[in-house]
C-alpha cells in the first residue's frame, strides 16, 4: 500500500525520541518508588547507574553526581532502597528511565519505607524548606499545648512553664497521641487553635515510644494541617533520638517536650535582666531625647531673640554707633594728618615767606651793591692805571712830544702825510702841524 500525500506530520525518530521525554518528564515530574538495585555502575564521570527492579519489571535509572555527592551510603547490587525520581528519556536509543534526584536504604522494615517515601515526597513539595518557616513570637503570653492530657509529657511541659515562667497562660488541647485516629484529633486541635487564634504559639508533641507508637505524626493529612498553620508550631515528639514527619515540617523542633517548653518560656531572671536593661535603655533614650529637644529649644529661643525688633534695633543702633565712631575717627584722623601737613609746612612756608625773601634780597643788595662799588673803585683805579700807563707810554710815543722837541710833520690837503718831495706838486696846499699849532703853505 503505498503512502498518500497528507497534513499529517512526518516525523523523524530523533524528534519522536525528544517529544516522547517531553511528555514523560511533564506527567511524572517526581514520584518515590521502592526497588533492588542490579547492574550498579560507577564510572570515572562520578554519575551512578543501576537498574531498579522488583520480582515482576524492572526499569534503568541514573543518579547524577550533583545529587549523589550528599549520599551517606554507596549502594550496591541487592539493595533495597527509596528513591525519589523523575520519568525521561534516553533518546539516542529510546530507553525510559528514571533520573533519581534522592536514595535511602529501604531495609528497616515496610513503616520504614513507608516513612522515607513519604518524606523524600513532601520535601520535593517544598513542606520542608525553611523558606516557609515562622519564627516565634518576640513576646509570648499564652502558649497552647496539643497532647494527652493524662501522659507525662503535659507534665514535663506544665513543670518547666512553672518554673521558668509563671505569668505564661496554657491552654491545653487535649487529643489522643497514638491509635489509628490519633492524627485526626491532632489535626482537628490544630484548626481548633488557629480558629480561636488565643494562643501565641502551639506545642504539638508526647513521649517516648517505638515507631508503631509514635506513627501518627508522620500521617501525610497531619503534615500538611501543621505546613497550613498560622500559629507557628513546635513540634516535640518523643526523645531526642526519635525523629517524625511533623519534626520536619513544623517551624521548630525540640528534642523533647520539656525542651519545647524551654524555647517558648523567657526564664524569669533573663525576663527580668532584660526588663531591667530596657529601662535603662529607656532612661538612657529619654534624658537624650530630653537633652536634644532642650538643644532644640535653646536654638529656637536664641533665634527668636535674634529675630526679635528689639535686637534687631539694638543691633542697628549698635551699627550705627560703630559707624558714628568710626567716621569721628576717621575725621579725627584727617584733621590730624592735616594739622601734621600744616606743620611741616609751616617752616617751608616761613622760609618762602616774601618778609623774609626781601630781607635777603636787601641783605644781598647790600652786599652786592657794596661789592659792586668796590669792584668799581678796584676796577676804575685798575683803569686809571692803566690809562695812566698808557698814556705815558702813548705821550713817549706821540708825534706832539717830538714836535716839541722842534720837528713837525707835514700834509698834503689829502692828509696824507708827505715823506717825499716826489709827493708834493707845485701850487699844491701843504698843512704842517707844529708843536703849538698848523702853519699852511703853497708849493712854488
Amino acid at each position: 500500500m503505498a503512502l498518500t500525500h497528507s497534513t499529517q506530520p512526518i516525523y523523524t525518530v530523533s524528534r519522536l525520541n525528544k517529544e516522547i521525554r517531553h511528555v514523560l518528564e511533564q506527567g511524572f515530574s517526581s514520584l518515590v518508588l521502592t526497588g533492588e538495585i542490579s547492574n550498579f555502575i560507577a564510572p570515572a564521570s562520578g554519575h551512578w547507574y543501576f537498574t531498579l527492579k522488583d520480582d515482576r519489571a524492572q526499569v534503568k535509572a541514573a543518579m547524577w553526581r550533583g545529587n549523589n555527592r550528599g549520599q551517606t551510603f554507596r549502594p550496591t547490587n541487592g539493595a533495597q532502597v527509596t528513591v525519589r525520581a523523575r520519568v525521561s528519556l534516553y533518546e539516542p536509543r529510546g530507553d525510559y528511565q528514571l533520573i533519581v534526584e534522592h536514595m535511602a536504604p529501604a531495609g528497616e522494615g515496610l513503616l520504614k519505607q513507608e516513612f522515607d517515601a513519604l518524606k523524600m515526597r513532601l520535601a520535593a513539595e517544598g513542606l520542608f524548606s525553611s523558606a516557609h518557616k515562622k519564627p516565634l513570637p518576640t513576646t509570648i503570653n499564652r502558649v497552647g499545648v496539643i497532647t494527652s492530657a493524662t501522659g507525662a509529657a503535659i507534665r514535663d511541659i506544665l513543670t518547666v512553664l512553672k518554673r521558668r515562667a509563671p505569668q505564661l497562660e496554657v491552654v491545653i488541647y487535649p487529643a489522643m497521641v497514638q491509635g489509628a485516629d490519633a492524627h485526626s484529633q491532632l489535626i482537628e486541635k490544630i484548626n481548633i487553635a488557629n480558629q480561636r487564634h488565643e494562643v501565641d504559639v502551639l506545642i504539638l508533641g508526647r513521649g517516648g515510644g517505638s515507631l508503631e507508637d509514635l506513627w501518627c505524626f508522620n500521617n501525610e493529612q497531619l503534615a500538611r494541617a501543621i505546613f497550613a498553620s498560622e500559629l507557628p508550631i513546635v513540634s516535640a515528639v518523643g526523645h531526642e533520638v526519635d525523629t517524625t514527619i511533623s519534626d520536619y515540617v513544623a517551624d521548630i523542633r525540640a528534642a523533647t517536650p520539656s525542651a519545647a517548653a524551654e524555647l517558648v518560656s523567657p526564664n524569669t531572671q533573663e525576663l527580668h535582666n532584660k526588663v531591667s536593661q530596657l529601662v535603662k535603655h529607656l532612661h538612657h533614650a529619654f534624658k537624650h531625647t530630653l537633652s536634644v529637644k532642650r538643644s532644640t529649644a535653646t536654638q529656637f529661643e536664641h533665634r527668636l531673640q535674634l529675630c526679635h525688633p528689639r535686637n534687631q534695633l539694638n543691633q542697628q543702633t549698635q551699627k550705627l554707633d560703630e559707624l558714628t565712631l568710626a567716621l569721628h575717627s576717621a575725621i579725627n584722623g584727617k584733621i590730624q594728618h592735616y594739622e601734621r601737613v600744616i606743620a611741616n609746612l609751616t617752616p617751608r612756608l616761613m622760609q618762602r615767606s616774601p618778609e623774609k625773601q626781601l630781607a635777603r634780597s636787601e641783605h644781598q643788595l647790600v652786599q652786592l651793591h657794596g661789592r659792586l662799588t668796590q669792584a668799581m673803585q678796584q676796577q676804575l683805579s685798575i683803569s686809571r692805571n692803566t690809562l695812566s700807563l698808557q698814556a705815558s707810554r702813548l705821550d713817549s710815543v706821540s708825534p706832539l712830544s717830538v714836535l716839541a722837541r722842534g720837528y713837525s710833520i707835514t700834509k698834503n690837503e689829502h692828509g696824507h702825510v708827505v715823506k717825499s718831495v716826489a709827493d708834493i706838486k707845485s701850487g699844491e696846499l701843504l698843512i704842517t702841524e707844529l708843536a703849538d699849532g698848523q702853519l699852511k703853505s703853497n708849493v712854488i
